[in-house]
């Protein structure tokens, strides 16, 4: 095949024919050519300029020494440093003197439910409300102490995390060998009485005060501050129907924190206490026991506001 000019366009053929049809060669656009050619120019420059090529373990980094990683990194020194001086003073600030101060407060707990969403959300949920096994944040019920400090100290070292010796630790023991079938289920049936669950039952009773009261008290007010529930309300860390309760007699389920002094630093942890504590159902200190009779009427603190409805 040869190339010819078409007669009709004056334009040449590109030398092919496919059952008389033929191709015409026709030229680029001055103008898309140009811009064409632009582009190469453009992106030869970028090439010298700015990471373009992949290597084993980096990227070839430009005469500009630019890079996205580098941006972030300089404006994430920016924020910490923009933050450092709240920072500081909350570092300075004891915990329980943050109240004091609501707008270092305020700082605190914008910074801790960050902190939150990060470290916590994943067993205690988005808005604190747990689940099975981990605790809601948002009601009053607490084990090991709801105040600032309690909460702190909770933080710190975690809860039965083998790996810190200063960890919060209780531990329930396994009935299933000390009690027989039928007395496991007498007991459950009275812990759920407690909480009006159930009917109550005199063989119940005596189980509990004989193997349960010691700890749990003589109406399952329990013991807060040392980590052992309470039964005689409805909030339920494992499931408060009667399997569950039974289950737990049995063969006890406990929950395990992780101490987060060795993630976290000692400010974080101090923002989270905050967040925690506002949720809704944090406990204000217990006051000094006062001196006389209206001192003692003058010291009776005020109704902690819920904001958990």
């Amino acid at each position: 095949m040869t190339k010819r000019i078409d007669e009709p366009t004056g334009t040449e053929t590109v030398g092919h024919e496919w059952d008389g049809i033929e191709e015409l060669n026709t030229p680029l656009p001055r103008w898309w050519l140009y811009t064409f050619y632009a582009t190469i120019a453009f992106a030869l420059v970028y090439v010298v300029l700015y990471p373009a090529w992949p290597l084993l373990d980096r990227a070839t980094s430009g005469t500009l020494g630019w890079s996205s990683r580098g941006d972030l990194a300089a404006e994430m020194r920016a924020a910490e440093a923009a933050r450092a001086g709240v920072r500081a003073q909350i570092a300075a600030t004891p915990i329980e003197a943050l109240p004091a101060n609501p707008q270092l407060m305020q700082a605190a707990i914008a910074g801790g439910a960050a902190a939150f969403k990060v470290n916590c959300a994943a067993c205690h949920g988005a808005g604190a409300a747990g689940s099975a096994g981990y605790p809601n944040l948002n009601d009053d019920d607490w084990l090991w102490g709801g105040t600032l400090t309690d909460i702190e100290t909770t933080l710190t070292n975690g809860v039965r995390w083998d790996a810190n010796p200063a960890t919060r630790v209780n531990l329930m023991p396994a009935f299933a060998g000390l009690l027989k079938p039928a007395e496991i289920d007498a007991v459950a049936a009275h812990v759920l009485s407690l909480s009006g669950k159930a009917k109550g039952n005199a063989t119940g009773a005596q189980l509990f005060a004989d193997n349960c009261a010691a700890c749990h008290g003589a109406t399952g007010g329990g013991m807060p501050a040392m980590g052992v529930p309470a039964l005689n309300d409805a909030i339920w860390l494992f499931g408060g129907t009667a399997a569950d309760v039974k289950r737990q007699v049995t063969a006890p389920r406990h929950g395990v924190m992780p101490a987060w002094k060795d993630r976290l630093d000692p400010v974080t942890i101090k923002m989270l206490a905050a967040y925690v504590h506002s949720r809704g159902g944090g406990q204000d200190p217990a006051p000094a026991a006062p001196a006389t009779p209206a001192a003692a009427t003058a010291a009776a603190p005020a109704p902690k506001a819920r904001t958990d409805g």
